[in-house]
């Protein structure tokens, strides 16, 4: 069977969509397309999934989206089924919809991750509203230094209890996507 090259042409450009590759040394932490690799802390690797069937999170377009018509749940957390112990560089990026609330968690350490221009870091002068951010935190002897577009973020946030990270929908629609870490000496 003969497909227009429109059609061949549209379906290469959607299998690309979750296509990325890290940098060298850097390992992804999310494929691009399903959820393997992340639970629901307690529950069972969501290997295979594109929904998390929490209500909230779904791969769509190569990227873990939170969605904002389902958020009556309130704070829904995705873990990675790996622990990150140690020093690390995690980079990843993200999109929020206006007063958007989220964030990335190392166990109970919290980045704030979202629509920065209507909360906690208003003068952000490299923030993109409603585009895709890049996010870049490194940890060195549990303390991490955070920027956003290579605008510092934090400076020296202590990370009392390291192991799995995690992504955080608390109000909103954001979208997390090539998720990838470094180990560092």
């Amino acid at each position: 069977m003969k497909y227009p090259a429109l059609v061949v042409l549209l379906l290469a450009v959607a299998l690309r969509a979750g296509e990325f590759t890290p940098e060298t040394d850097f390992s992804a932490l999310f494929n691009g397309r399903d959820l393997s690799g992340w639970h629901h802390q307690g529950g069972p690797d969501l290997a295979g999934l594109i929904d998390a069937g929490d209500g909230r999170y779904t791969v769509v377009d190569g990227a873990i989206s939170a969605n904002a018509d389902k958020a009556t749940h309130g704070r829904v957390l995705l873990w990675t089924a790996a622990e990150h112990t140690g020093n690390f560089v995690l980079r990843l990026e993200f999109r929020a919809a206006p007063k958007t609330d989220g964030g990335l968690f190392f166990n109970k350490t919290q980045i704030q991750c979202g629509d920065y221009s209507s909360y906690a870091f208003k003068e952000f002068k490299f923030y993109n509203p409603e585009d895709w951010n890049a996010l870049e935190v490194t940890v060195k002897d549990g303390v991490a230094r955070c920027t956003c577009n290579g605008e510092l973020l934090v400076d020296a946030l202590k990370i009392t209890d390291p192991g799995a990270i995690a992504i955080e929908a608390d109000k909103g629609a954001i979208a997390y996507r090539r998720l990838r870490i470094k180990p560092l000496p």
